[in-house]
């Protein structure tokens, strides 16, 4: 894009009549969501705030549409290169003098920005903390109008935070050289240690809170036992999104690589991501995921922020994340256009051990430790459950909800739980009668009375407990001695070859101190169907929230008439974007494409008024796809 064509728009949206105008003219909407309202007007204002906002309920526009309102330049502070990219390519398209300040710039595309930042040319420019703080940047801050600051991804700021980001802690700069001008952090992390952190480094104080629900109602929560992880992910994958966008995260590196290339085998079209890649093949595999349809990226948690693609329709984890925050920001990379998306996850005994070595082997200061083992402790107690896993997630948070959420796997299919109290007793004085060496393996057959040449030789099939445990099976003790070792009721010593020792609490379980209930493993992995979803969804004219396990696509939920036509506004969608280089979602999102299946617009003035639809997307889309619409009515 020329210099010319990035400095320069028809109509300025700066000078319309307060932010309301300026949401339906340049954005396309008629409403704002939320308190999108407040937040908006409270900055408008002057005001600084801090916003708490989850994932996909629209914290861009927070600061984006005072930036048009406001007078002078607005300096929005981002982590990654890849998520000023993404934002400054959507807002272009919406005809937004925007741009970025990054390494990936030459020398004269750089001047050039600072030289529109000076004359005021120019309405965003994203900049990286690192450059922000240099001498030099600050000095241009001291030469430009300044709007507004954003500080987006706030959450980098907290040392207890995942993403911590040393140059945020210097961010405080900007309010002693320019008190004047209104500041705004965002972020989607919910924890209150991380947003009191987020207030006291960047001396948001005396900022006005905003904190809305962290609930993402379009999400379906769902964590199974895991059997074979595989044919699990594939049978998921096929059934639920047999054509969508999606990621798979894995620990470890070598994991990442053997399952997109098994992906790839099994006719799935997918791209590995992990830290020690060559740069150039992230950035392309990232490229191709971002600008494609229907490509899975497998991942370590190196790939995630900034990934602005809003049609993600499914985040599986194929090992658990570290912390419900963790799990929480990843799945929240599903669904951000507010359409249905699955949150997928399979967890077992093996994952529990390597999650509570990991903490144990850890040489951070035993207060940190202790903050860490405590985030474990809710996250295994997030995979336990009996109950709503939304109640489960948001009470985490602070957030209290009075009833279950009716789209989690537990509330859908609900989970039996019972006392299982004689049962742990039981698994419990296998472990101690064979003197705590032994591993899960040998003690459920010593609980099922398997006389197998182990049990003979060591005399275990003379104890007491041997076939104590018949009224059980192989599968359902397993079950047991994993929730026992998440329950923190047992330990694994992985230097004795997965052997469990029992804790202090796991004796008090065995003297009749304490009570232990457990849950009962579903024995068929119940789906919902996606179609469900869909139908619910595009009845009630698509919108911004959804109820069912994931969207998916279209096929077989939409009449078949309706089917064709939406596989045809996406490959004219597809067509548009590649012709420009850009990501398909920057033209229009699915939301706005299933909009167009439901009203069928036939002309400029009705297609107008479909969400999504702004003055500068009316201008240059609106003739290609009621072309593709009168194809096919």
């Amino acid at each position: 894009m020329s210099v010319d064509t990035l400095f320069s728009r028809d109509t300025d949206p700066g000078q319309a009549n307060g932010a309301l105008d300026v949401l339906r003219s340049v954005f396309g909407y008629d409403a704002f969501r939320g308190q999108q309202a407040d937040i908006i007007n409270h900055v408008i204002a002057g005001n600084d705030a801090l916003v708490l906002m989850p994932t996909g309920g629209g914290k861009s526009l927070c600061y984006q549409i005072p930036a048009l309102v406001r007078t002078g330049v607005t300096i929005v502070v981002s982590p990654l290169i890849a998520l000023m990219r993404d934002q400054v390519t959507a807002l272009r398209q919406l005809g937004v003098r925007a741009a970025f300040l990054n390494s990936s710039l030459g020398a004269g595309e750089a001047r050039e920005v600072e030289r529109a930042m000076v004359n005021g040319d120019i309405d965003l420019v994203y900049v990286a903390p690192e450059r922000l703080v240099t001498e030099r940047f600050l000095d241009l801050l001291d030469r430009t109008e300044l709007a507004l600051f954003a500080l987006d991804e706030a959450h980098c700021v907290s040392q207890w935070g995942h993403d911590f980001r040393p140059e945020y802690l210097q961010l405080s700069v900007l309010h002693e050289r320019h008190p004047m001008v209104p500041r705004i952090a965002l972020t989607a992390t919910a924890d209150a240690q991380t947003r009191a952190e987020i207030a006291d480094k960047l001396n948001l104080t005396e900022a006005r809170v905003f904190l809305s629900s962290f609930d993402r109602p379009n999400i379906t929560y769902r964590v199974l036992p895991k059997k074979s992880e595989r044919q699990q992910l594939l049978a998921f994958l096929r059934e639920n999104h047999p054509e969508d966008a999606g990621i798979v995260y894995c620990m470890s590196r070598a994991k990442v690589e053997d399952v997109a290339q098994w992906l790839n085998s099994q006719g799935r079209e997918a791209l590995p991501y992990h830290a020690g890649l060559p740069a150039e093949v992230r950035e392309a595999n990232q490229d191709l995921f971002i600008k494609g349809e229907g490509i899975t990226m497998v991942a370590t948690v190196a790939f995630g922020m900034g990934i602005d693609k809003p049609n993600v329709r499914f985040v599986a984890h194929l090992d658990p994340p570290k912390s419900l925050e963790a799990y929480y920001q990843e799945t929240g990379r599903g669904g951000r256009d507010g359409l249905p998306a699955n949150a997928w996850m399979v967890y077992g005994m093996a994952d529990v051990v390597q999650m509570r070595q990991m903490m144990e082997q850890s040489e951070a200061a035993e207060t940190h430790r202790r903050v860490e083992r405590s985030k474990l402790e809710a996250l295994l107690g997030f995979c336990e459950t009996a109950t709503c896993r939304r109640q489960a997630l948001l009470n985490y948070f602070g957030e209290r909800m009075a009833e279950p959420c009716g789209n989690c796997d537990t509330c859908l299919e609900p989970v039996e739980s019972w006392d299982g109290t004689v049962v742990a007793q039981k698994a419990l004085s296998a472990a101690y009668r064979t003197g705590q060496r032994y591993g899960v393996g040998h003690l459920v057959d010593v609980l099922l009375g398997n006389a197998t040449e182990k049990a003979t030789q060591q005399r275990h099939d003379q104890l007491k407990t041997f076939g104590c445990g018949k009224e059980l099976s192989k599968t359902e003790w397993s079950s047991v001695f994993r929730q026992l070792v998440a329950g923190g009721l047992l330990t694994v010593d992985m230097e004795g070859y997965g052997s469990l020792h029992l804790t202090d609490a796991g004796v008090a379980v065995l003297k009749g101190q304490r009570a232990v209930t457990l849950r009962k493993d579903p024995v068929v992995e119940k789906r919902r169907s996606v179609h469900d979803a869909m139908r619910r969804q595009v009845g009630r004219g698509g919108g911004r929230s959804g109820d069912g396990v994931s969207r998916g696509g279209a096929r077989g939920t939409l009449s078949p008439a309706d089917d064709v036509l939406w596989h045809a506004l996406r490959a004219c969608r597809l067509e548009l974007a590649r012709d420009q280089g850009v990501p398909p979602y920057v033209i229009f999102h699915d939301s706005t494409l299933l909009e167009m299946v439901e009203q069928k617009p036939l002309d400029r003035q009705t297609f107008a008024r479909l969400p999504g639809v702004g003055s500068r997307k009316l201008d240059l889309y609106a003739d290609s796809f009621l072309d593709v619409i009168h194809k096919h009515t």
